[in-house]
């Protein structure tokens, strides 16, 4: 299987992220509503496997650290693909020379615990103001 990081040039809103980003359980995901073919705000990556898409992550950058989401087809969970995301997601922001990686598991979200977890094994932990935060190498 070849798996694909795809940098989106002028991301839009499109029947992929509406499955896999709109379909998101709710509570899981805060995103404005948007229609097909809006522009989207910050910088997002597509993951294809054989051409399929199977993922997305999103960045965006303030203040040299950077927020990032993962979302991921949901036949494809426990396939390595988050991961693959979250890899890329650190390479791209070494690459902008941020400090660091951030994210807010919601408190809605259905599985805060289990992503949370899944956070913290990736190296990401607890900052005190309700972030989770990985330091970019």
């Amino acid at each position: 299987m070849a798996r694909t990081w795809i940098r989106e040039d002028t991301p839009r809103w499109d029947a992929g992220k509406q499955a896999i980003v709109g379909g998101a359980p709710s509570g899981a995901l805060e995103i404005g509503r948007f229609a097909a073919g809006d522009l989207v705000p910050g910088e997002w990556f597509r993951v294809e496997d054989d051409g399929k898409t199977v993922g997305y992550g999103w960045m965006d950058c303030t203040w040299g650290d950077a927020e990032v989401t993962v979302a991921v087809d949901p036949r494809k969970r426990g396939a390595g693909v988050g991961a693959f995301i979250m890899d890329h997601l650190g390479k791209e922001a070494a690459s902008r020379g941020v400090n660091y990686l951030y994210n807010a598991v919601r408190a809605t979200h259905p599985e805060k615990e289990a992503v949370t977890r899944w956070l913290t094994s990736l190296g990401f932990v607890p900052s005190g103001d309700g972030l989770l935060k990985r330091h970019v190498s």
